[in-house]
């Protein structure tokens, strides 16, 4: 049985009154629903400036994928990738393949 190689977290930069954002956050929860871990951060807040500035997110919506040591491995900075582009990236790298 393989195991993954690499634990995946989604972090998802958004905005309150981010027109674009919506998407950004639909596609968090259904990636959720798939069992990805995805955390949701808002920019409107203190601590989501805060993890915003480490990560360099300038733009929302931005998502990012992180592994264990929350090194980014993957992002979309300003766009929101479509489920056919991203799922097959995070599937991937769950099962540890390049």
């Amino acid at each position: 049985m393989k195991t993954s190689s690499v634990r995946l977290k989604l972090k998802i930069f958004h905005g309150e009154n981010c027109p674009n954002c919506p998407p950004a956050i639909s596609l968090g929860k259904e990636l959720a629903a798939r069992g990805f871990y995805i955390e949701f951060i808002c920019v409107d807040e203190v601590d989501g400036m805060a993890e915003a500035a480490f990560h360099m997110i300038q733009s929302t919506p931005s998502i990012i994928v992180v592994n264990h040591n929350d090194e980014e491995i993957l992002s979309w900075r300003g766009k929101v990738p479509s489920m056919d582009e991203i799922l097959p990236l995070l599937e991937a790298l769950k099962n540890g393949r390049d």
